[in-house]
């Protein structure tokens, strides 16, 4: 297993580097013997992982997940945070303590070797099935040695660098996630599984359900089992009375630098008859208990309450008190959620407060020792100054702005549209946005290219200057002349992306006003499109308000789409996949551009929908040629592709 995950990462790299990046990191010949010994492992150990190159998963939309009843219930565990009661908890016998990881739990189901189904925990009781996502984890096995029927359950994860990641890519501090759990939770509960499959999703196995034929003395015995299939399992150490105390301090040691998300550990005993004859009560399970780390708390003063705007109108207060030291680091603010908690703690402007980092990470507060209860909750939004209102949801009461015309709403959707995938206009950071938000001059995205109103208030601004309006006025009329692709990716129209812009646009010759009017049958039928996606272009493109934003910008802008010649029916409307160096076009991008403007789609990978892979080394033995000999795919050669398909002379 050690070796197949080497092989694994060095052959993700080196297909990344030369499909996403244009380099070579291995020669064609070190790839193939690599791939080779990959599949000869996965033979001899009848285990395929989710992200083996050997794998082709497809990505697939849903309109829901649909709801399905556990088999055996999920109950939750017994909780304590006193490292003494757990030691007397075990007693005398032997234990595994293990992590108890803060993600999302699923239950899978094998048969036949093979994935079958994955379901979440839901409510304990009934779950939603999930199993287009689950085989893009990161880490799960697609196929398995074992054949009989297995169920196990274990946490789908995000871990913190992942997280980072994710949340450094996104401009708008109001978009950004959280915390890795809630991340998680709307990762792995996506109807579009090619979304799941962005967000690096971890899954550890916790617990054995069941294994068809196969019969275990110990927990540990379950553990080795899964491990031996290929999953990674929760990081475990066995405990008896006499070494817990110790393990649970090596544990602590861990946390503050352990890149996956805890909260707290899981005491279990080892023999699995002893647990079961224990029996259950009517809320826990009497073979497991969960520890809870005892947090460290400070006390405080609240000195002001941060009431911070977003763009879908939600008013987030954050607590400002004077700074603590807490697990090491200084902290002065912290999140209070929502109303709900702000009248739950009784807060008021110098109470004494008392706080700590949940799961010793995320600050807090843990209690408010004064309870003045005199917090004045903001009729206006410190944004805009519209009228607020406390709203209901989920049962906990929240803050939000009335104004459809808040800035704040708009600062997001402002920046994806001057964005370098969408109209690129240079110059124009977020926090430059803002300032214009906020002083008026950009109301509507139309508003951009009417900034010359504005020139000596933008020049008399701090950090302007006559240069920088100069070269941001440049910027905003070199964007004037654009491709359509650009402006519906900009639009923001939920689920669209650069390539279905780009493939929208194609589809109906660049026409938008056929886009406007397009039917969600006509849409979803596009190639890569599909329901979810049509759906949600249906309703943007019948909002009044959308149509008459997008016919506005129409107004300002000059399309100089290359138009797509479909005349030559070799090429229009197939598929081809493109591998191996060129001699004949500069690179595989502007060989790709040739098809597309011919009416032709490049895809990154040969299937039974591929019209013919374009290798020069049409006799190697590389992944792409073995792929496209088992479907009887044509394999050609560049030269062939210009003569048979462009019908030209390579000279």
């Amino acid at each position: 297993m050690d070796r197949m995950r080497e092989l694994i990462d060095k052959l993700n790299e080196a297909s990344k580097a030369y499909y996403a990046q244009d380099r070579e990191i291995m020669s064609n010949y070190e790839y193939d013997a690599l791939y080779d010994e990959l599949v000869k492992l996965e033979k001899d150990t009848g285990i395929t992982m989710s992200d083996s190159p050997t794998v082709n998963v497809g990505y697939e939309s849903v309109d829901e997940l649909p709801k399905e009843r556990h088999a055996v219930p999920m109950l939750s565990l017994n909780k304590t945070k006193d490292r003494e009661e757990l030691r007397s908890w075990l007693g005398d016998m032997a234990g595994l303590l293990s992590w108890k990881l803060d993600g999302l739990t699923i239950v899978l189901t094998y048969e036949n070797g093979e994935l079958s189904k994955a379901v979440t925990r839901g409510n304990g009781e009934i779950g939603e099935v999930i199993t287009a996502n689950a085989r893009v984890f990161r880490n799960i096995p697609h196929k398995i040695s074992f054949t009989g029927r297995m169920v196990l359950r274990g946490e789908a994860v995000i871990k913190y660098s992942d997280f980072e990641k994710i949340n450094a890519g996104i401009e708008d501090v109001d978009a950004k996630y959280k915390n890795p759990r809630n991340l998680c939770s709307g990762s792995v509960r996506q109807l579009n599984n090619e979304i799941t499959a962005k967000r690096n999703v971890y899954f550890y196995a916790f617990s054995l359900v069941e294994a068809q034929n196969k019969d275990f003395a110990y927990r540990k015995e379950q553990f080795e089992f899964l491990k031996g299939l290929g999953f990674d399992v929760v990081e475990y150490h066995e405990v008896d009375k006499t070494s817990i105390r110790g393990v649970i301090e090596d544990f602590a040691a861990k946390i503050t630098d352990y890149d996956v998300p805890s909260d707290g550990l899981v005491l279990t005993y080892d023999d699995i008859a002893y647990g079961r004859s224990l029996g259950r009560t009517a809320k826990f399970p009497r073979d497991s208990i969960a520890f809870k780390w005892q947090d460290e708390i400070k006390e405080t003063v609240l000195r002001e309450i941060e009431w911070s705007p977003s763009r879908t109108g939600l008013i987030n207060p954050v607590a400002i008190f004077d700074p603590v030291e807490l697990e090491g680091t200084t902290v002065s603010r912290a999140s209070v959620h929502n109303i709900s908690i702000v009248k739950g703690l009784k807060l008021g402007i110098g109470d004494r407060i008392t706080v700590y980092k949940a799961n010793m990470i995320i600050p807090q507060i843990a209690e408010n020792l004064t309870g003045s209860d005199n917090l004045q909750i903001p009729t206006e939004c410190p944004c805009c100054g519209g009228k607020t209102e406390i709203r209901s949801i989920a049962e906990a009461e929240s803050l939000y702005c009335t104004n459809a015309e808040c800035p704040a709403k708009k600062l997001k959707s402002f920046a994806l549209f001057v964005s370098r995938d969408a109209m690129n206009i240079d110059g124009m950071s977020e926090a430059t946005l803002e300032k214009f938000i906020g002083a008026g001059i950009l109301k509507s995205l139309t508003d951009l290219y009417h900034m010359d109103r504005y020139e000596l208030k933008i020049v008399e601004m701090e950090g302007f200057g006559q240069k920088s309006y100069d070269n941001l006025i440049g910027s905003v009329e070199t964007s004037r002349n654009t491709n359509l692709a650009r402006l519906i990716y900009g639009l923001g129209i939920p689920g669209i992306g650069v390539a279905n812009a780009r493939m929208l646009s194609r589809y109906y010759d660049n026409d938008m006003d056929r886009i406007m009017n397009a039917t969600a049958d006509e849409l979803a039928s596009i190639d890569g499109i599909g329901d979810v996606m049509a759906s949600a272009i249906v309703a943007y493109m019948d909002d009044e308000t959308n149509r008459s934003l997008i016919n506005a910008l129409r107004s300002e802008l000059s399309f100089t789409e290359v138009a797509v010649d479909n005349s030559n029916e070799s090429i229009s409307g197939k598929t081809f996949v493109i591998t191996g160096s060129l001699s004949h076009f500069a690179n595989r991008d502007e060989l790709k551009a040739r098809i597309e403007n011919l009416g032709g789609k490049v895809a990154g990978s040969v299937s039974k929908n591929t019209t013919a892979l374009i290798n020069n080394d049409v006799t190697s033995n590389s992944s792409k040629n073995k792929k496209a000999k088992e479907l009887n795919v044509d394999i050609i050669s560049e030269e062939e592709f210009i003569r048979d398909y462009l019908g030209e002379e390579t000279g």
